[in-house]
């Protein structure tokens, strides 16, 4: 591990070792060849050239790539994001003090990321059944056998997850499927389309409680999450396959190689921010989040990420609960790994009422 930055003078935030070393070597750089066939891109122009110059395939769309060997069809892939923004609507509907049924409001202190993914989770999600909420869980990131065998067990059982019972909209979306292989799509879709939700949300919150917390009132939420998702965006790099567009764009960059987009190291880039390792959430007062050259916390303005109008109320809603139930990072942890996954983010924060 290698730590990186002075976000908090009491806090160490500590990088996988590739990580470290893409913040260490090529910070600052706009092109870098990463591997015989991988070219690296930071600088902000070149990234909005690659961008532009054509659309995401199929296979480099997250959420929609194929599934099973099945293409997700534009008409599907709509009913889905309709499905599960109403979800989150409806979600963001209820009051978010004590529950409906007169209890207290939920405890979220504990180990982060993990305790606001669970209260995500049940927000949202609450009223599935257990086969297709076990689908939200943080653990079938460990593996993908792992979470195929899940979804091959659940689609097995009898009955339709979610049929003639008060689900999520999204749940009602798997509920139609008959038959076993029209099931186990169903569930492999469910997954892809619900755990993100929780898993970015969650993800974005736990990372601006390491960088900044405890928060000073007068910071509205949006400027704490900006700022988060500046120096730890979620989606740290965008992968787009050989093609001839981006040759023609940079003699750098060969006929065969792959592009690694690297918004990590754009979101750091000296030439582009002042004190780009602190934290500084009063800087987005006067910064326009759209517009921000090399700023890319939800893709390409061509291409933003679908959940965009999602994450952002759910997590300013969760920044809400943890500023009113004045929840800090335990004054003890001094330190905080930040693995090599495909979200980017701090792992195992203690977060404790101050």
């Amino acid at each position: 591990m290698r730590t990186y930055g002075t976000e908090r003078s009491d806090r160490v935030t500590v990088f996988t070792p590739r990580l470290g070393r893409l913040l260490s070597e090529h910070r600052g750089a706009d092109v870098f060849r990463l591997e015989a066939d991988t070219v690296g891109v930071a600088g902000p122009a070149l990234i909005d050239a690659v961008l532009r110059s054509r659309p995401a395939n199929a296979a480099e769309r997250p959420t929609f790539k194929p599934l099973q060997g099945r293409p997700i069809s534009r008409p599907e892939s709509s009913a889905v994001m309709r499905a599960v923004s109403l979800d989150v609507r409806a979600a963001l509907e209820r009051p978010a003090g004590p529950d409906s049924k007169g209890g207290a409001a939920a405890d979220l202190s504990g180990e982060w990321p993990r305790a606001a993914h669970l209260y995500l989770r049940d927000l949202v999600f609450g009223s599935d059944p257990m086969r297709l909420r076990v689908l939200v869980d943080r653990k079938l990131e460990w593996t993908p056998k792992l979470t195929w065998t899940v979804i091959a067990a659940g689609a097995a059982l009898p009955g339709c997850p979610g049929a003639g019972a008060p689900v999520s909209r999204l749940a009602g979306l798997a509920a139609a499927a008959a038959g076993y292989g029209d099931r186990r799509y169903a569930m492999g879709l469910y997954r892809r389309a619900a755990a993100p939700v929780c898993f970015t949300v969650s993800t974005l919150v736990a990372n601006a409680l390491w960088l900044g917390s405890p928060f000073e009132d007068h910071i509205p939420n949006r400027h704490i999450l900006y700022e988060s998702m500046r120096l730890l965006p979620p989606s740290w790099n965008l992968l787009r396959v050989a093609s001839p567009e981006f040759a023609a764009l940079d003699d750098r960059i060969g006929a065969g190689d792959d592009v690694l987009l690297l918004p990590l190291l754009s979101h750091r880039d000296p030439r582009l921010w002042d004190a780009p390792d602190e934290f500084r959430p009063e800087r987005w007062a006067a910064l326009d989040a759209d517009d921000q050259p090399g700023y890319l916390p939800f893709g390409h303005a061509n291409e933003r990420c679908w959940g965009r109008h999602m994450v952002m109320p759910l997590a300013e809603r969760l920044l809400d609960l943890v500023r009113e139930q004045g929840l800090a990072v335990s004054p003890e942890q001094k330190s905080a790994e930040v693995p090599l996954a495909g979200l980017l983010g701090v792992s195992r924060v203690s977060v404790v009422r101050r």
